[in-house]
């Protein structure tokens, strides 16, 4: 509002007595209203560079380019750009001495799990040694994590095998499906990388830590269930990933049975599940489940080789091609009728490695006290899809236990990842023909083993005590994967803007969540909501629906209550940092909306007190009276100018935009006679 209204003294603060209702009698009187402010008008190339330098460089990633020579900034970019000539600078013998060891150590984890996870994706098992090859060297030049172990990972593998076996059988178009699955790791990549770039990862960040967490265990569990294929030698199988599908499967093949394969895979499995136990119980005996999933593989090959189990009906992997990894770039199909599908499966498997990947090189690094940057990490995990497409790769991304056992084995740098690749070439090169004997069923038990760590039991009862509603996220993304499917585990795992109503502090001129506060009371005809987020096109239309639902539900309870009518609506828009098209039409609608529902409530609220004629005369009397007013309270700078520069600032009129939700109820209450 333009101008300051003068405040008029009440006759009890006059005689000096308390007076017993401050903030109805300071609402009934003219009050005190401060100017809202839009920020001065810049040219538009001057916005398009402050908006560029804040959105892509907050951390002023050029400050260490000032006032350096030119040599040395040559020498700062590279390393900005390619890390590994910042620690390979000074790279010791005795970190290379820690690097060996460690990635000795997380090579044998990664062969088996990378022919596990192959599988795991309906992809051939050579397929998941050539994705332990070609990226991990990459990442160890572009990767800023020091512990990250990059190779194919579990979820990714489940996802982008159940969502490209919807169109195309593995089984009866082996080589259009591994096209199809090159095709979108390079989706996957192109859409990591430029992430990365446009510094857009708040992307991720609509993946939240409780729905996530029931994601992953639900995926952890139909992982788990898909193996039961394998580990009871079932052959006939369904290829549906659903909790009840799986299950009736494999009752409905219970003839199928083999129960050399069920010892075999029930004896494996216990071993791994309690070298597991072992090393989570004494931390120093980490080793121990690392070596567990290829001394599994050892030992049950020279088994098999020994009984001759293909003859007892225990199948094997058979033949392995040796060599390095063969090009694909030219697998690669960006036109045709799976084009859609190969994007939508790389966006997806793209966002889940992101989550993932990120989400563990930020946890070890905040154990060993450094910073990674998740631009960086963006643009690393990016380009090694991209490059691995075009090597007979599918997603890769970092493992949690390969990077927990990367942690505990004592890794100083990166370079462990080229100790693992170095370690994978020589398996392929050379060791491919004594995977042959290898049964099927240790890879199905190695899998089992290893994903039984992603459901987090004690994070879920933490939720429980912490947070019923965030528990009830968890759970309902847990069983959209186990019930529905994996794709709306993921879009339930989206997680929402949050809107609050708040309350009158008694005492005070202060407004919180009449939630959190009890002793918060609302406003006699007021609704104050709280937006608690960035208002973009991908939460936009929830916003609006939000209000609205904010709005019935408070006008029922008036009724209710038998209260005074609704006559005006607040949106705190302190915590809105920011504001897009998209948003700034969801404001213009709302307002819309809600000044047709003031016409219709007015005439519903009183026409049984009216005959026709009174009616119709009065009505825009009646409008006018019952308006229900949408007031914006507290727009911050970026917000206020896109609202100015919209048009929507002169919609709704300087006088229905404040300072404070103070000044906005005390001047509302005026205006509508409160």
């Amino acid at each position: 509002m333009v101008g300051s209204l003068s405040m008029v003294e009440s006759s009890a603060a006059a005689s000096g007595l308390e007076d017993p209702m401050p903030l109805s009698r300071a609402a009934m009187a003219p009050p005190e209203v401060h100017r809202v402010d839009v920020p001065p008008e810049i040219s538009a190339f001057q916005c398009l560079k402050l908006r560029l330098r804040e959105f892509l460089f907050p951390d002023d990633s050029f400050h260490q380019f000032k006032n350096q020579p030119f040599l040395k900034s040559l020498a700062l970019a590279l390393q900005y750009v390619f890390p590994i000539f910042a620690w390979g600078s000074d790279y010791t013998l005795s970190l290379l001495k820690s690097d060996v060891i460690s990635g000795i150590t997380i090579a044998s984890l990664a062969i088996p799990q990378g022919i596990s996870y192959a599988k795991l994706a309906d992809l051939p098992p050579i397929v998941g040694l050539y994705s332990s090859f070609v990226p991990p060297l990459i990442y160890s030049a572009l990767g800023s994590s020091r512990d990250l172990a990059v190779g194919p990972v579990s979820i990714a593998s489940l996802v982008m095998g159940s969502m490209l076996r919807e169109e195309v059988s593995p089984n009866k178009q082996p080589a259009l499906f591994l096209q199809l699955a090159f095709t979108a790791t390079f989706f996957a990549g192109v859409f990591q990388s430029s992430l990365g770039l446009l510094r857009l990862g708040f992307i991720v960040d609509f993946l939240s830590k409780p729905t996530l967490t029931g994601f992953m265990g639900g995926a952890a569990v139909i992982v788990s269930l898909q193996q039961l294929k394998g580990l009871l030698g079932i052959v006939h199988f369904t290829t549906r990933m659903g909790f009840i599908p799986v299950m009736q499967s494999v009752f409905r093949h219970e003839g199928e049975w083999a129960w050399q394969t069920v010892v075999m895979g029930l004896s494996f499995l216990a071993f791994l599940l309690i070298a597991r136990h072992i090393s989570l119980r004494r931390q120093k005996l980490f080793w121990v489940s690392a070596a567990a999933p290829l001394t599994s593989v050892i030992l049950s090959t020279i088994l098999s080789f020994v009984f001759k189990a293909p003859n007892h009906g225990i199948k094997t992997i058979g033949h392995l091609q040796k060599g390095l990894n063969p090009p694909s770039a030219n697998m690669l199909d960006f036109e045709g009728t799976y084009l859609s599908l190969t994007i939508k499966t790389g966006i997806v498997t793209g966002i889940l490695a992101l989550t993932e990947g990120i989400a563990v090189g930020r946890t070890f690094a905040s154990l060993k006290n450094y910073q990674i940057d998740g631009n960086k990490e963006m643009i690393a995990i990016g380009i090694m899809n991209i490059a691995g497409s075009c090597a007979s790769c599918y997603v890769t991304t970092g493992s949690f236990s390969r990077s927990a056992v990367n942690y505990n084995a004592g890794s100083k740098t990166a370079a462990s990842n080229i100790v693992m690749a170095t370690a994978v070439l020589f398996t392929m090169l050379f060791l491919m023909p004594l995977f042959y004997y290898t049964p099927n069923v240790i890879l199905s038990a190695i899998i089992i083993a290893a994903v039984i760590g992603l459901i987090d039991v004690k994070g879920a009862l933490r939720l429980w005590k912490l947070d019923k509603l965030d528990f009830l996220a968890c759970m309902s993304a847990f069983f959209g994967v186990l019930l529905i499917s994996v794709q709306m585990g993921l879009a339930i795992a989206v997680t929402r803007p949050n809107t609050v109503v708040l309350g009158n502090i008694p005492g005070t001129n202060t407004y919180r969540s009449v939630a959190q506060y009890r002793e918060a009371t609302r406003m006699p005809s007021f609704l104050i909501l709280g937006i608690e987020s960035p208002i973009y096109f991908t939460n936009s239309m929830y916003v609006q629906e939000r209000i609205l639902r904010w709005a019935r539900e408070e006008e029922e309870r008036i009724t209710k209550l038998d209260e005074n009518p609704l006559k005006c609506i607040i949106l705190d828009m302190a915590a809105v940092t920011d504001i897009d098209t998209s948003g700034v039409e969801v404001l213009k609608e709302l307002k819309k909306i809600l000044n047709e529902r003031s016409l219709e409530a007015s005439v519903s609220y009183r026409h049984y007190n009216l005959k026709f004629e009174s009616l119709v005369s009065n009505l825009l009397d009646m409008s006018e009276k019952n308006d229900l007013q949408l007031v914006l309270v507290n727009p911050v700078g970026q917000v206020a100018q896109k609202l100015s520069q919209s048009g929507t600032w002169e919609l709704f009129g300087s006088d229905r935009i404040f300072v404070t939700i103070g000044e906005a109820v005390a001047a509302s209450a005026c205006k509508v006679n409160v």
